[in-house]
């Protein structure tokens, strides 16, 4: 199997995903969207210091986790590329910050301090986005966006670009399978087939692209997609969210792990 196959796979994997019947499949899209958001804004408003009540975030991450019935392996095998990325932001923080910090009768420099602080927050953040993707529908993202008034043209573009992102790697999918049959003791593709075949690979999916356009258009488009059937928000979308709002106070304004302490000792 090749690459290409792998990857529409894995998007097919996700598509179902968003299609089951879970509980946080089922909350509004709205409320999950401004609820991830405030996360990743509780998450990255810590101070670069403060690496255990950064990691204490992982709360949210755990909970959702285990709601939405999905696996973190997956979702860190998903997002592989992505991680070191974020990762390798805080990755020179230690050469910069000598700042001496004990931390549990150790000291350590800043940069260190501050290298963990960044990548729990880059992981954190990632694997937030990868619940929200992973319960809710591109439709029911871009609905949230509209609600939120932002221009029709960038959602209309972002959602464009999820239905033929399919329809390229399908494209290349065939004209992949098709050179290897021509040229099956070949290992790769010959560099001076590089142009011709991303040229056929650019027309057969505009031409793709416009059937769908000509569909989309016979179906009563005109510039912004129409999203029915959206229900209005219940008590259990308002309560998901007031909850989540008041964890996230306690944890970025309030000293919890020592109120927990306190009560431990």
């Amino acid at each position: 199997m090749s690459k290409i196959e792998k990857n529409l796979r894995e998007v097919k994997k996700l598509n179902e995903l968003q299609m089951r019947d879970g509980i946080l499949n089922g909350l509004h899209p709205v409320v999950k969207l401004v609820t991830t958001i405030l996360y990743i804004l509780a998450l990255v408003s810590f101070p670069k210091y403060q690496v255990v009540p950064c990691f204490v975030m992982c709360i949210y991450l755990i909970l959702l986790f285990n709601l939405g019935d999905l696996s973190i392996w997956d979702g860190i095998r998903r997002m592989k590329l992505i991680l070191p990325l974020v990762c390798v932001v805080g990755i020179f923080n230690p050469f910069f910050d000598h700042t001496e910090i004990t931390r549990v009768g150790i000291v350590i420099t800043g940069g260190m301090v501050s290298m963990i602080t960044l990548m729990l927050k880059g992981i954190y953040a990632v694997l937030a986005s990868y619940i929200l993707i992973a319960t809710t529908s591109i439709e029911d993202i871009c609905y949230a966006l509209r609600w939120f008034h932002m221009p029709k043209i960038l959602v209309t573009v972002i959602l464009l670009i999820d239905r033929y992102f399919y329809i390229l790697g399908e494209e290349a999918g065939r004209i992949m399978a098709a050179y290897k049959l021509r040229a099956p003791k070949q290992n790769g593709i010959h560099y001076k087939a590089w142009g011709p075949l991303v040229g056929q690979w650019l027309l057969r999916s505009m031409d793709r692209a416009e059937v769908v356009y000509e569909s989309m258009s016979l179906r009563g488009f005109r510039g912004e997609f129409t999203y029915a059937g959206r229900k209005s928000f219940r008590w259990v979308d308002i309560a998901y969210l007031v909850f989540w709002c008041a964890v996230f106070y306690l944890l970025r304004y309030t000293a919890v792990l020592e109120m927990l302490g306190q009560m431990f000792i």
